[in-house]
C-alpha cells in the first residue's frame, strides 16, 4: 500500500505478523518491530532496542494523525483493495466478481449478508492489518453470492473473502 506522510509518498507492505512481532517493508527497507496496541489507539513500539510510544487518531477512511515524542504526522493510506483490483483487472469495464484480501489481517466486521443487493460504493467488510482498518466497498451494483469468512477470522494475502453473482 502507499502511505502519504506529510508530502512524501512511501510504499509500505506488511510482510509478516506473529503476535506482537511485525515485519514491514518501507520503500524496500525491512523493519522488524514489536508493536503492542491498546483499544484507545495508543501503541508501544520497540525497534532495535529502542522504545517509542505513539497515538493513532483516525479522521476518515485512510486518514490518520500519528503523535509520537510531541510530534504530529498526518498520514493518508491508499485503499489497498482498489490498488489490488487495478492490478488484477485488465480493464476498468471488467465486472468485479470477488473481494480478495490484499494482505494478511483480521476480519473486524462483515456489513453484508448472502443474497443481499449492494450498490457501487457500499461498504462490505472491514479488515484490520497492524491495527489499521480498511473498509472494502462494492466496485459496482451486485448481489452478494457467498461470504467465505466470518467476523474474527484471520485472513492471509490473496484469500477469497466475498463472491458476487454476475448477470
Amino acid at each position: 500500500m502507499r502511505a502519504k506522510i506529510e508530502n512524501r509518498i512511501r510504499d509500505v507492505e506488511l510482510i509478516s505478523k506473529d503476535g506482537n512481532k511485525v515485519e514491514i517493508s518501507v520503500d524496500g527497507k525491512i523493519y522488524d518491530i514489536d508493536v503492542v496496541m491498546s483499544e484507545s489507539g495508543f501503541c508501544s513500539i520497540i525497534h532495535e532496542g529502542r522504545s517509542y510510544n505513539a497515538e493513532a487518531v483516525s479522521h476518515s477512511d485512510g486518514k490518520y494523525t500519528i503523535t509520537t515524542n510531541f510530534r504530529h504526522f498526518d498520514i493518508e493510506l491508499s485503499n489497498p483493495q482498489k490498488k489490488y483490483l487495478r492490478g488484477r483487472q485488465s480493464s476498468t469495464d471488467e465486472v468485479q466478481e470477488t473481494i480478495i484480501s490484499p494482505m494478511p489481517g483480521k476480519v473486524i466486521k462483515i456489513l453484508v449478508s448472502e443474497n443481499m443487493e449492494v450498490k457501487q460504493g457500499d461498504p462490505l467488510i472491514v479488515v484490520e492489518a497492524m491495527k489499521m482498518q480498511s473498509t472494502y466497498t462494492a466496485a459496482q451494483d451486485a448481489i452478494v453470492e457467498k461470504i467465505h469468512i466470518e467476523e474474527g477470522d484471520s485472513v492471509v494475502r490473496d484469500q477469497l473473502l466475498i463472491t458476487f453473482k454476475t448477470n
